[in-house]
């Protein structure tokens, strides 16, 4: 996985199997997973391209300390934005309904957001941007994909990787970045800092 004789080593900063599935596309697997434990409340009038690339930048550097071997750091965070407002992880069946509500028939954006801490202490910090649309979504619609249970824990009360993607009529930018790590930019990070991928 290193260019240089010396294999470069990877935490990973989630606990997301998203996250370590879609780095495994690259080829990648992480030498260790520590979740950051970090508070992801957006501060007072943040948007959301800013909130997203705090909440990367914090859990790569809250890792750091946790981490157990030497190394590259990497987080990401995925926030859904419609317009300026920032939408909550969906924790119970009431949040994700008014999500799925808000967002019905209309266009959101997805902000992504990766950072990269190498081991003298640099950051290297990308951000992936995708429009999504879904579909005009009807009472027993929402209702079936609530009864679903995919929405648990997800920003915007949706997972796309799920049967959401059969309710999106239109979609512009990383799928793998609405999905939770943008491996175009990913990709792009690990390269600059010596990963040797394919």
């Amino acid at each position: 996985m290193s260019a240089s004789a010396s294999p470069l080593r990877l935490t990973l900063a989630s606990a997301s199997p998203r996250r370590r599935e879609l780095l495994a596309r690259l080829g990648v697997a992480p030498d260790a997973v520590i979740a950051a434990d970090i508070d992801e409340t957006p501060q007072k009038a943040e948007l959301p391209r800013d909130y997203a690339q705090r909440m990367a930048r914090e859990k790569a550097l809250a890792v750091v300390a946790a981490t157990v071997i030497e190394g590259h750091v990497l987080a990401g965070d995925t926030v859904v934005a419609a317009g300026r407002r920032i939408l909550p992880k969906a924790e119970d069946e009431a949040t994700a309904r008014r999500c799925l509500e808000l967002l019905s028939g209309r266009r959101h954006r997805v902000l992504s957001a990766i950072a990269l801490r190498a081991p003298d202490g640099s950051l290297r910090e990308r951000l992936s941007e995708t429009a999504v649309k879904f579909k005009r979504l009807s009472a027993e619609e929402i209702t079936a994909y609530l009864a679903s249970g995919e929405w648990e824990g997800k920003a915007g009360g949706y997972a796309i990787q799920g049967s959401a993607e059969g309710l999106v009529s239109w979609l512009q930018g990383s799928h793998s970045g609405v999905v939770g790590l943008p491996l175009f930019e990913t990709r792009a990070l690990l390269k600059a800092a010596g990963f040797a991928l394919g």
